[in-house]
């Protein structure tokens, strides 16, 4: 989950590398480190701590002249953050340099024989083990940088995306990668080397996306060459052009990323459905969809693989397809599904949803259904992603950058493509009447501008922040399509304020949870008009009379629960099914201004990334 940036051209490498680690902290913050080639020596800083820190301590500490930089912000694996354990890291001659984001799982017997050979270690990371088994082979075999790369790459354990340096071949670098993501810039007599294109954007929109198992040496004035870590064989370079741009990295004027991706989300869920749902004609279309129709209008059920608040949006997926669309869906942590031997059918239709597309344990969910003869679909943001070139076909969901860790705009363009998907799949198999399936097209056409109104709730949601910011825990509670919300609200307070939060069905209260109410326990209910209403009013006024301290997101106008509750937040109205893009708005509001309140860092919170790209 660590970010990498590398550079090797004719521009200064500090301010690229630099620009470029500030980028990818959404990937990791607990310390940061640099290596600046000044053409005679490399030149190191490291330090604890985030991207601002490094950047202090450089300019006191090395000279920042150079045109061959790496750099690294880290989210901690093998070594507590610190100093020493930041990267990049030096081999024992000091010759080779390595920055590395993964995990090499058989690190403890390569060290253990590489201290039998001499070698000595400053740091506990695994790293440190791979930079010095890389030296060790190069010197026993008398081999080049990159062969040496490769030879120790067929023997280590593990997932990785590296950048190797040599001051002995100080004009190219060598980077790999399996399993962690690893993009190429392509300039004029320079290249770029991040975890993902954010890093580069400004200079070039050309990219080359290693794939896993491959190899690129990097060479000034040279031909990009990229292998195949396991036989050596060449790969012709796939250079795509990139469709961000700097405007949509920068916070444009908001305090934080996650207040700027809160609000883009009227804008995005219309580019998310743009060009695929034309309501007024009655149809949808989206092409990962149409080209395997079959595959889902066959399949005897459809398996959702996620995590986090992409399992969430899954769960949401789950209601939609089964009542639009009448076929089983069950929802799985993918963590828990590659490990637990779970059955796959060749009838089976897996969706896989990420909004990074390189989710480790999604990843591997996808490699076993597919092994397993399973059909895969993919629901992910980011284009050239592992998960869009793993899975049979999918749809991107058009959400943009999102840089912020706790994640806004993905879950609510996540439900957008999974909702199309069940109308599309409703419409084919005729399992939803005309006049049903013209009325949901016309209502998700209307979303954006709904989603507008309810962002301006936002000042409510600042007042009841004030009240409850200093709170030690929350229940949330929805019913039906609600209930994942209810799990996706306590998910984004317990990670950006750290107040312990729970979400649960609204019936299930009494089986437990109730014991936890009193005057002092702040209950958030989702309990829009549509749905369940009555049997939530009923689970309010059991909170009610326990004490327990009631806010309440209804439809607009709801006289009922506002009778009963402390405090309200109005939304518009629209179908039970749909809700869920509505109901989720202020809860996003209302973590967001808790944890400003308490202080916390909204956009790194603490011990957390943004891509799970280790297990």
């Amino acid at each position: 989950m660590c970010g990498i940036v590398g550079y090797i051209g004719t521009r200064e490498a500090y301010p690229i590398v630099i620009k470029g680690l500030k980028r990818l902290e959404y990937r990791g913050y607990d310390s940061a480190g640099i290596m600046l080639y000044d053409g005679q020596d490399m030149k190191l800083s490291k330090t604890k701590g985030k991207v601002s820190d490094l950047e202090a301590k450089s300019a006191d500490e090395i000279t920042t002249n150079g045109t061959i930089g790496m750099g690294h912000t880290r989210w901690a694996t093998h070594g507590v953050p610190n100093d020493v354990n930041s990267h990049p890291h030096l081999s024992n001659s000091g010759q080779l340099a390595i920055i590395h984001n993964g995990i090499i799982e058989n690190y403890a017997p390569l060290k253990k024989e590489l201290i039998k050979r001499g070698y000595v270690f400053k740091s506990d990371t695994d790293t440190e083990v791979l930079v010095n088994l890389i030296e060790d082979i190069q010197k026993q075999d008398n081999l080049k940088l990159g062969k040496a790369v490769q030879v120790a790459l067929n023997q280590v354990v593990g997932a990785y995306a590296i950048c190797v340096f040599d001051v002995k071949k100080p004009n190219e670098m060598v980077v790999a990668r399996l399993g962690s993501p690893l993009a190429i810039g392509v300039g004029v007599d320079e290249f770029f080397i991040a975890s993902d294109a954010s890093p580069f954007i400004e200079y070039t929109s050309n990219a080359i996306y290693l794939e896993d198992e491959e190899m690129a040496i990097v060479r000034m004035h040279k031909p990009l060459k990229i292998r195949k870590i396991k036989d050596d064989s060449l790969v012709d370079p796939y250079i795509q052009e990139l469709k961000m741009n700097l405007e949509q990295i920068e916070k444009g004027g908001y305090d934080h990323f996650m207040m700027k991706e809160i609000y883009e989300q009227p804008s995005v869920i219309k580019d998310t459905y743009r060009g695929r749902l034309l309501a007024n004609q009655g149809i949808i279309q989206m092409a990962g969809v149409e080209d395997n129709l079959e595959k889902f209008l066959h399949a005897e059920r459809i398996i959702i693989v996620a995590c986090g608040t992409s399992w969430h949006a899954g769960l949401v997926a789950e209601y939609i397809i089964e009542e639009f669309a009448r076929i089983p869906v069950e929802v799985e942590y993918a963590s828990e599904f590659r490990y637990r031997n779970p059955i796959i059918n060749k009838s089976d239709v897996v969706i896989a949803i990420s909004q990074s597309g390189e989710t480790a344990d999604s990843l591997a969910a996808i490699k076993l259904a597919k092994e397993n003869g399973a059909f895969v679909f993919g629901v992910c943001n980011v284009v050239g992603s592992s998960i869009s070139r793993e899975t049979h076909a999918g749809a991107y969901t058009h959400a943009g950058p999102e840089i912020g860790v706790a994640s806004t705009k993905a879950f609510t363009t996540q439900i957008t493509v999974l909702t199309m998907l069940a109308l599309r799949l409703a419409k084919a198999k005729g399992s939803m009447n005309n006049s049903d399936y013209h009325r949901y097209l016309q209502e998700l056409e209307l979303i954006p501008e709904k989603v507008e109104e309810a962002l301006q709730t936002n000042e409510v949601a600042k007042i009841i922040a004030e009240r409850f910011k200093d709170s030690t825990n929350c229940l949330y509670l929805g019913r039906g399509y609600n209930f994942p919300v209810a799990l996706e609200g306590a998910l984004k307070l317990k990670e950006i304020s750290y107040i312990h939060a729970e979400g649960y069905p609204a019936a299930e209260m009494k089986h437990g949870p109730i014991a936890l109410i009193d005057e002092h326990m702040p209950v958030i209910v989702i309990a829009p008009k549509q749905g369940h209403y009555d049997k939530v009013v009923s689970n309010i006024q059991e909170i009610k009379s326990r004490s327990g301290k009631i806010i309440a997101v209804v439809t607009k106008g709801d006289v009922q629960v506002r009778d009963l509750a402390d405090y309200v937040i109005e939304i518009p109205e629209t179908s039970d099914a749909l809700s869920p893009l509505l109901t989720t708005i202020p809860l996003q509001l209302l973590s967001y201004h808790i944890a400003v309140l308490r202080g916390c860092n909204v956009d790194q919170p603490r011990n957390l990334a943004k891509s799970v790209t280790v297990e």
